[in-house]
């Protein structure tokens, strides 16, 4: 198995980094949230556990920074708590959101 070949990733809103090297997430962001904006989601689950916490303060710096990023937080304990960063995506112009699922509707 190729190392550096592209892994597909199902845009159902729910991004587990545990499968990746830290080093990726960068890149892997910066092609998964336009590729789900353009699908039409945009309300995402990244989960990076909890560990000592690293991981996900990169993470919602990286998001903080983007033009295309509303909104994230941390999770309610329901959710992953801190071991789980909720991204609300900007639509693009002229498109609305894919129906999300009920526990989506009530978080918005």
């Amino acid at each position: 198995m190729d190392e550096d070949a592209p892994v597909p990733l199902p845009l159902d809103g729910r991004l587990d980094l545990h499968l990746f090297h830290p080093r990726d997430v960068p890149a892997l962001l910066d092609a998964y949230l336009p590729e789900c904006r353009a699908a039409g989601v945009l309300q995402l689950e990244i989960v990076h556990g909890k560990g000592t916490g690293a991981l996900g303060r990169r993470v919602r710096a990286l998001l903080e920074g983007r033009h295309d990023v509303l909104h994230c937080s941390a999770a309610d304990e329901a959710r992953g708590g801190w071991g789980v960063t909720l991204v609300t995506l900007r639509p693009l112009p002229g498109k609305g959101p894919q129906d999300p699922s009920p526990a989506r509707r009530q978080s918005e």
